[in-house]
C-alpha cells in the first residue's frame, strides 16, 4: 500500500475469536467486507491475518487503515493493555502493523470504534456530543465529541463499567466481586451475565438475559429486569451528570431489549441533577457491524 491514504478507509475489528474487516468509501457506502477466524493465542499470526485483510480490502488502492482492539493502547508505552485478547498483551501491535503494511495504522478500542461509528453515520450522528456504551460480555463505553473520539492522558475514557454501581442498595453491598479485583462495579451488575445471574440467585432458575427479557409471565423475570433497568438508569444518570451528553446509544446483546429505550429514561429525574433532561437513549443504527465501522471511521 501507498503511505498517504486517500479516498478508501479500511476498518479490522479485531476480536477474540474472528477478524472482520470493511472498505469505506468517505461518504460510507461499503466496497469490501469479510470475515476470518482469530489465530488462537498467535500473536505473530494474528498481525500477519489483519495484515494480508487489509491488503485484500485495498486492492491495491491506497487507504487508510484502523483498527478495534478489546483493549487498549498504552500512551506511555505503546504496548497493548486491559486486553480480553490476552496474546496482544505487552505487544506494540500499532507498530508491528505499521511496519507490516509500510503506512501508519491507528488502534483503539472496540468501545470507542462503536461510539464513533455511531456517532459518524449512525443513531447519534449530528449529535455534538455522543457516550457509546457496550453491554454484552463486559460493559464498555467510548466517548464522542464532534465526530473526534476522546483520548485521555491513560487511555481510559469511557471505563464507566469499573465505577462503582451509583447510589447503591442494602442489598447490592458490597455486590459481586470483578475481575479488577474490586467489588460492585457497574460491569458486575450490567453485563449479560449478571442480568442471568441475579435472575437465577432469586429463582433457583436459569435463563439467559434474552429469554428474561421476554419472559413476560415470569414475576422473577419481570423483578429481574426491573432491577437491571433501574441499575442502568443509576449508571448512566451518573454519566449525564459528568459528561451531559447529547447521546447514549446503546450496543452489545443487551441494546436488543427495546424496553430500555423507555423504562430507563423514565427514572433518569431520580437521579440526573437538572429540571429537564434533553439527552436521548438510543439503539444503535448499525448494530454487531459499528465496530468495524469505527474503526474506518478513525481516520477524519
Amino acid at each position: 500500500m501507498p503511505d498517504a491514504p486517500t479516498d478508501l478507509r479500511i476498518g479490522i475489528d479485531l476480536g477474540g475469536t474472528k477478524i472482520e474487516a470493511i472498505a469505506l468509501t468517505r461518504d460510507g457506502r461499503t466496497l469490501f467486507r469479510q470475515r476470518m477466524p482469530t489465530p488462537a493465542g498467535d500473536y505473530a499470526g494474528t498481525v500477519r491475518a489483519v495484515a494480508d485483510l487489509a491488503r485484500a480490502a485495498a486492492s491495491g488502492v491506497s487507504a487508510s487503515v484502523g483498527v478495534g482492539i478489546p483493549g487498549a493502547v498504552s500512551p506511555a508505552t505503546g504496548l497493548v493493555k486491559n486486553a480480553n485478547s490476552v496474546c496482544l498483551i505487552g505487544h506494540p501491535l500499532a507498530r508491528d502493523l505499521s511496519t507490516a503494511l509500510g503506512q501508519e495504522v491507528r488502534v483503539a478500542n472496540d468501545a470507542d470504534c462503536f461510539a464513533l461509528s455511531e456517532a459518524a453515520d449512525g443513531a447519534g450522528a449530528e449529535a455534538p456530543i455522543v457516550f457509546g456504551v457496550i453491554l454484552g460480555t463486559g460493559v464498555g463505553g467510548g466517548l464522542v465529541v464532534n465526530q473526534q473520539v476522546v483520548r485521555g492522558p491513560n487511555a481510559i475514557t469511557g471505563e464507566w463499567g469499573h465505577n462503582p454501581l451509583p447510589w447503591p442498595r442494602a442489598d447490592e453491598l458490597p455486590g459481586p466481586k470483578c475481575y479488577c479485583g474490586r467489588h460492585g462495579c457497574i460491569e458486575t451488575f450490567l453485563c449479560g451475565g449478571a442480568l442471568a445471574r441475579d435472575y437465577a440467585e432469586r429463582s433457583g432458575l436459569s435463563l439467559s438475559a434474552g429469554e428474561l427479557a421476554s419472559a413476560h409471565g415470569d414475576a422473577a423475570a419481570v423483578a429481574a429486569l426491573e432491577r437491571y433497568i433501574d441499575r442502568l438508569a443509576r449508571a448512566t444518570a451518573t454519566v449525564i451528570n459528568i459528561i451531559d451528553p447529547h447521546v447514549i446509544v446503546l450496543g452489545g446483546g443487551l441494546s436488543k431489549i427495546a424496553r430500555l429505550y423507555e423504562a430507563v429514561p423514565a427514572l433518569w429525574p431520580d437521579y440526573v441533577l437538572s429540571d429537564t433532561i434533553a439527552t436521548r437513549l438510543v439503539p444503535p443504527k448499525h448494530g454487531d457491524s459499528s465496530g468495524v465501522r469505527g474503526a474506518a471511521w478513525l481516520w477524519p
